[in-house]
C-alpha cells in the first residue's frame, strides 16, 4: 500500500533543527543518536533528544517511548569480519503496537516525506515491539 497520497495531506514540515542536528550525525559523528517526533502544533518533526557518541545501543533503546511513535537514527559501528571499522546509519520507524491509531496514522503518513530529508541513511527498520529493533537485528543488517 503506498502512502504517498496521504504523504501531500498530512503536510508536517521538517524543522531546520532536525536536519541540521541529522547532518551533524552523519558528519561529524556528535551523535550515536537522534530521535525524532512529530509536534503538531508546529505541523513539523522536531528533534526530542540526541544520545552522545558514548552512549549505547541500550541507553538509545530506553530512551524511546513505550506507548508513543517516534521516528529515530542511529549510528551503528562495528568491525567487519576483514577487521575493518565500519559505520551504518539506521533509520527506525518506532510505532509500538500500544501506541494510539491516531499516532500511528500519523507517523506512517509522514515517515516517507521526512525520511526523504535525510541523505545518508544505509538501513530503514520498521518496529512495532523492542524485539524487532534489537541489537542482533542492526547487527545482522549490518553486514
Amino acid at each position: 500500500m503506498s502512502f504517498s497520497g496521504a504523504n501531500a495531506s498530512s503536510g508536517m514540515g521538517v524543522a531546520e533543527n532536525s536536519k541540521s542536528t541529522y547532518l551533524e550525525l552523519q558528519r561529524k559523528r556528535v551523535f550515536r543518536y537522534v530521535i525524532f517526533k512529530i509536534d503538531e502544533k508546529k505541523k513539523e518533526v522536531v528533534v526530542e533528544k540526541t544520545g552522545g557518541p558514548s552512549e549505547s545501543y541500550d541507553d538509545f533503546t530506553a530512551s524511546l517511548p513505550e506507548a508513543d511513535c517516534r521516528y529515530a537514527v542511529y549510528d551503528f559501528d562495528f568491525v567487519t569480519s576483514e577487521n575493518c571499522q565500519k559505520s551504518k546509519i539506521f533509520f527506525i520507524a518506532w510505532s509500538p503496537s500500544i501506541s494510539r491509531i491516531r499516532s500511528k496514522m500519523l507517523y506512517a503518513t509522514s515517515k516517507a516525506q521526512f525520511r526523504r530529508e535525510l541523505d545518508g541513511i544505509h538501513y530503514e527498520i520498521q518496529a512495532t515491539d523492542p524485539t524487532e529493533m534489537d541489537l542482533e537485528v542492526i547487527r545482522e543488517r549490518a553486514r
